[in-house]
């Protein structure tokens, strides 16, 4: 039996970057830098080099964020089963409710961007 795929992958060498460019800012600007840079869980260099290239740099979620996040889905599947339960006495009652479940869902498809 041939061995696994995974040993035959010979491993990507590492090109360490060793170039520097000096760039010249404030103590400010260099202070939002390197918060902006946390906030995105990076370095201040792997931050500076994805803004100059133009690639998307992402925030990371607080755990206040995450908490928010996790109870806004939790009233979004309530809202979906307390419509269910009314869908057979009152069509107009269901529609409004998945009308608002569907909004939360919207604004935790924003959040997620």
């Amino acid at each position: 039996m041939p061995a696994s795929e995974g040993r035959r992958v010979k491993k990507k060498s590492f090109k360490a970057k060793s170039v520097f460019i000096k760039l010249r800012c404030s103590y400010f600007e260099k202070k939002l830098l390197k918060v902006k840079a946390k906030k995105c869980g990076l370095t201040l260099s792997e931050y500076i080099r994805k803004v100059a290239l133009e690639e998307k740099t992402i925030e990371r979620l607080t755990d206040e964020q995450i908490d928010i996040y996790k109870m806004l889905v939790h009233y979004h599947n309530s809202f979906k089963s307390i419509g269910n339960m009314y869908k057979k006495r009152n069509p107009n009652l269901t529609q409004k409710v998945h009308q608002l479940a569907d909004e939360i869902k919207l604004h935790l498809n924003n959040f997620k961007k």
